[in-house]
């Protein structure tokens, strides 16, 4: 994945409350342009291979059944600065501190059940971006 790109996933608590087509809607008008995208619902041991990385904190358990209580939108999306860009846009983990007009502002009802998922690095971009969408498929 380049630089240009960065992985975003629509959490189960923004896609039961219907705000799929805003959030994608604010994505777009951002500038970003969605290369991949599908709806999919994760197996308790998927979210658990997703969260790998967590699995020695205290909240493993809790974020891996949250991941897998309903369905969630994961993308590929392309701008320039697009990591950077993009953590702006979804604003704050805490929607309470999240900047006015953000996604998790907007749509977060949680510091847990917060809308969005956005990569943090281009590294991390690529490793998540790979995991939902096979290294096949070419964007």
């Amino acid at each position: 994945m380049a630089e240009n790109r960065t992985f975003t996933m629509i959490k189960p608590d923004a896609t039961a409350a219907g705000n799929t087509g805003a959030i994608t809607k604010m994505i777009e008008e951002a500038g970003f342009r969605i290369v991949a995208m599908k709806k999919v619902q994760l197996s308790a041991e998927l979210a658990g291979k997703f969260y790998e990385i967590h699995k020695a904190r205290p909240f493993y358990g809790e974020l891996c059944a949250y991941m897998s209580s309903g369905p969630i939108v994961p993308m590929i999306l392309e701008k320039e600065n697009a990591v950077e860009d993009f953590r702006k846009l979804i604003g704050a983990t805490d929607p309470k501190k999240a900047a006015p007009g953000t996604i998790r502002a907007l749509f977060a009802k949680s510091i847990d059940a917060n809308a969005i998922h956005g990569s943090d690095s281009d590294e991390n971009a690529a490793l998540e971006g790979n995991f939902f969408f096979s290294q096949f498929e070419r964007f």
